[in-house]
């Protein structure tokens, strides 16, 4: 087994943001333990997909850059009455997309990869909306590349096809997300 975690790349993350605000222990404020464990199995699903590792560290690696700079620029009340208006509906359409992930998965025979992929689309939309004038194009370029990487439809419909290696770790992908959202995090 590789020594990938998704822990130490947020706190690589959060090291380099943080480094001029108050102290370390900051850092574990922004990804809890339920939150490694699912990042860990997106990075070995993309892994699994793209038979590159390189790309499936640059995909999770990007993920935790943008949602600590994002979390940073929320704790610093960053954000407008307007933009806190589109975070609101960025959380509601990515509780709903983590609703129906589950749904997909705990109802056999209902999966539409469609379905799966535009709510993705829509919750990349919503985010580039709200972080458009607080982050660079660079890291606009982030969330396209983390989105668009996990609405490629044909990675869903592996994702939710029978047997090894993906239906163990959607398993624990849909049980982390129930964590997250009986723990009213998600």
């Amino acid at each position: 087994m590789e020594a990938f975690s998704s822990r130490n790349l947020a706190m690589q993350a959060e090291k380099k943001i943080l480094s001029r605000m108050a102290s370390k222990s900051m850092a574990n404020m922004f990804i809890d333990d339920t939150s490694s464990e699912i990042l860990d199995e997106l990075y070995r699903i993309s892994k699994e997909y793209t038979q590159n590792r390189t790309e499936s560290q640059k995909v999770i690696k990007n993920l935790i850059k943008v949602a600590v700079k994002i979390s940073v620029l929320y704790r610093n009340n960053r954000f407008s009455p307007e933009e806190l208006g589109l975070a609101e509906e960025f959380k509601r359409k990515l509780h709903q997309g983590a609703m129906t992930a589950i749904s997909f998965h705990e109802v056999e025979f209902t999966f539409e990869k469609a379905v799966l992929a535009e709510l993705l689309r829509d919750c990349r939309d919503l985010l580039l909306r709200l972080v458009e004038k607080h982050l660079t194009p660079k890291s606009h370029g982030r969330i396209r590349h983390v989105f668009d990487h996990f609405a490629d439809t044909e990675l869903l419909a592996k994702l939710y096809s029978p047997g090894e290696p993906y239906q163990p770790r959607l398993k624990k992908i849909c049980e982390g997300m129930n964590r997250l959202i009986d723990e009213g995090k998600l």
